[in-house]
């Protein structure tokens, strides 16, 4: 028998379809706003491609371990020495899903392809990972076709919202 007064003292532990979706619709949108904000201002050589991918790498980690604390800390129960670590560690989607926009961008730094104009791709990348998202996690969680898809295009359309607010601040 589990004693619920422990049980209730221990901190939340996400299953890691939640850190997954979590995790990798937070990445995907903090990457499509961050090539957005670092592709501002026209910089379209091999080097700041490169430096645009430092920046993404940092930010996402910076990010990971900005929201893994604040999951920590807000937990109102007894923590173990390692749950800081524990906690830290369950970012790991929203890390894995800036990488796909980091190698676009590392590889224009290159010169696999074009430095400049490739933010594009890095928008398209990121709406299909925000749609693709929704879609698997709906389709987990038992959805019929039609409302996994309805899912898998409201979550595209984070990115598309990043995308237009781009283009009319611009």
């Amino acid at each position: 028998m589990v004693d619920t007064e422990d049980a209730a003292s221990r901190p939340h532990r996400h299953d890691t379809r939640e850190a997954v979706l979590f995790g990798g619709v937070y990445g995907s949108v903090l990457a499509c706003s961050l090539v957005a904000a670092l592709t501002q201002y026209g910089h379209t050589s091999r080097d700041s491609r490169r430096y645009d991918t430092a920046w993404l790498l940092v930010t996402a980690l910076a990010s990971a371990l900005a929201h893994g604390y604040a999951h920590y800390i807000a937990e109102r129960a007894t923590h173990r020495r390692w749950d800081v670590l524990r906690a830290l560690a369950d970012e790991w989607p929203l890390v894995a899903a800036v990488l796909p926009t980091a190698v676009v961008l590392a590889g224009a730094g290159w010169g696999w392809w074009p430095a400049n104009g490739v933010e594009y791709p890095a928008f398209a990348l990121n709406i299909t990972l925000l749609f693709t998202l929704g879609l698997v996690t709906a389709r987990w969680s038992q959805r019929s076709w039609l409302a996994a898809i309805t899912v898998g295009v409201m979550d595209a359309m984070l990115g598309v919202v990043v995308v237009v607010a781009n283009a009319v601040i611009k």
